[in-house]
């Protein structure tokens, strides 16, 4: 056995990272390379048009844009074996990170004032407790 190994076998020194699981290409090696990359473009170009959304002036059309956009990430990542740079650490890690943001990015542009579409009690008392 040789000296650089460490408990279990295992290298003691990383010499290389893997590839995250789905960190393949998502369309086979023939295609164009933007076309082998096309679900973090689609996310990309969502996120895109949020922001630019959102600086045009309608905040909340661009949020709720922007959350819905890092969805389709989330669902993209799940449901795919190959989503090439989508994938960032495993699946389960990935698609709750997306999943999270995109939640919380919606709520938070349905719930921006003036005139909120929806209002949670417990969050408003949290705000109200805090600005004190």
């Amino acid at each position: 056995m040789p000296d650089d190994l460490g408990p279990g076998g295992r290298p003691a020194v990383t010499t290389s990272t893997p590839r995250p699981e789905g960190g393949g290409r998502a369309a086979p090696g023939t295609a164009p390379a933007p076309a082998r990359q096309w679900p973090i473009l689609l996310v990309i170009t969502g996120a895109v048009i949020g922001l630019v959304t959102t600086a045009a002036g309608a905040f909340r059309a661009g949020a709720i844009v922007l959350g819905v956009s890092l969805l389709l990430g989330g669902v993209l990542r799940w449901g795919m074996q190959s989503v090439g740079m989508l994938a960032v650490r495993s699946r389960f890690t990935d698609v709750i990170t997306y999943g999270i943001l995109g939640v919380a990015i919606v709520l938070l542009a349905l719930m921006a004032q003036p005139d909120p579409l929806i209002r949670i009690p417990f969050l408003e008392d949290i705000i109200h407790f805090s600005v004190r």
